[in-house]
């Protein structure tokens, strides 16, 4: 189980996603806890590095928990993406391993990880997404 977290950024019916170097697919922004550290200062931290932006910690809310195939590993290897909503002060954009950013649709489907559509459809069936 690969446990990541991931940020939730809505706009005009689109959220934000990131591609790292070399790579073809789009993610939600985010990324793996380093020993010791919750969910928020994940967050925060990760964040920070992929987008130079700060998240105001304190505004995080949890959107949802979510579970699948993780993208690019072996077969029966899956990640678990615990996501949050929050306010931020700055302008994000692509930092440390992050090529491109893109505001990402439903019909973006073929451009995201698995568990990513499965956030998708979650963020569609509440309105929240195009």
């Amino acid at each position: 189980m690969i446990d990541k977290v991931a940020w939730i950024h809505l706009r005009d019916g689109q959220v934000l996603g990131t591609r790292s170097k070399g790579k073809d697919t789009f993610y939600l922004p985010g990324g793996k806890r380093e020993p010791g550290e919750s969910d928020v200062e994940t967050l925060v931290r990760e964040i920070r590095e992929e987008l130079s932006i700060e998240i105001d910690a304190a505004s995080a809310e949890h959107l949802g928990t979510f579970e699948a195939q993780a993208h690019g590993h072996s077969s029966g290897v899956t990640v678990r993406m615990t996501c949050y909503t929050a306010s931020f002060d700055g302008e994000p954009v692509a930092s440390a391993e992050i090529e491109e950013l893109a505001w990402l649709t439903t019909a973006d489907a073929d451009r995201i990880s698995p568990v990513d559509r499965i956030i998708f459809a979650h963020l569609e069936s509440e309105g929240l997404l195009r």
